[in-house]
């Protein structure tokens, strides 16, 4: 344990040693502040029954930045260090590979929280200036963050596998972004072709991150999408261990 925390540590330190870093944040504040303020600019124009964490996390303003962050987030992450060669270093130090993708994997996480932390900022604000609560329950604010944190863990996995699959850093973007859009446009197939069986939106319903989130923001937290994501984050993250280990031994 006492390693893998040294290696995160060291993945964690790696993202703020990086420009990109605070231009990931600057641009990731700026784009989900004025997402806040748009959802509750919408929200004062008439009455409506939706709740402002509804109208946050459930716009295209926050789904566009929000696909678009895991490309800048991961593509260092493998690709970096085989272009620079450090990967030799990490590899013959005494841990393990499955250490080296656990801690690579945490710490794009990490990161990834701590873009989110702020906009707590912004609810906690609005209730104290307004004195009306963001959500009707507890559940659905508690439900928007788990699940943001869900989606986050499996886009993260997706990103840290392509970076582990090449040398150079806009490729590794280019493929997580393919890979993430992919699943997202999927998700979206029951609105795109409006299929009228029942079956076939339930199938779609299932790998939908809009519909997660739209359900999950109303406190109506369900198991299948839990497992689901956290299923398909284990499954990458064990595929990042094989092709890791292929290109630690072709080296």
């Amino acid at each position: 344990m006492r390693t893998l925390l040294t290696l995160l540590g060291r993945e964690v330190k790696s993202f703020f040693y990086s420009p990109i870093a605070y231009v990931v944040i600057f641009f990731f504040l700026i784009a989900s502040g004025f997402n806040f303020y748009s959802g509750v600019s919408f929200l004062n124009q008439a009455a409506s029954e939706v709740t402002v964490v509804e109208a946050a996390f459930n716009t295209v303003l926050f789904w566009f930045p929000f696909v678009l962050i895991f490309p800048l987030i991961t593509m260092r992450t493998y690709a970096d260090e085989f272009r620079m060669g450090t990967i030799e270093t990490l590899t013959t130090a005494p841990v393990s590979d499955w250490q080296v993708v656990v801690s690579k994997f945490l710490g794009a996480l990490v990161f990834y929280v701590i873009l989110w932390l702020p906009s707590l900022l912004y609810f906690i604000s609005f209730t104290q200036i307004t004195g009306k609560q963001a959500a009707l329950a507890a559940g659905a604010f508690g439900g928007s963050y788990l699940l943001l944190l869900l989606i986050g863990a499996f886009y993260v996995a997706l990103g840290c596998l392509a970076s582990a699959l090449t040398n150079e850093q806009i490729n590794a973007a280019v493929m997580t972004f393919v890979a993430i859009f992919g699943f997202f446009v999927t998700g979206l197939l029951g609105f795109i072709l409006n299929s009228p069986s029942q079956a076939v939106r339930d199938v779609i319903s299932y790998f939908s991150a809009v519909e997660h989130m739209s359900d999950f923001s109303k406190g109506m937290v369900d198991s299948r999408p839990i497992i689901w994501y956290v299923s398909m984050t284990v499954l990458v993250l064990f595929l990042n261990l094989q092709v890791f280990q292929y290109r630690k031994w072709k080296a």
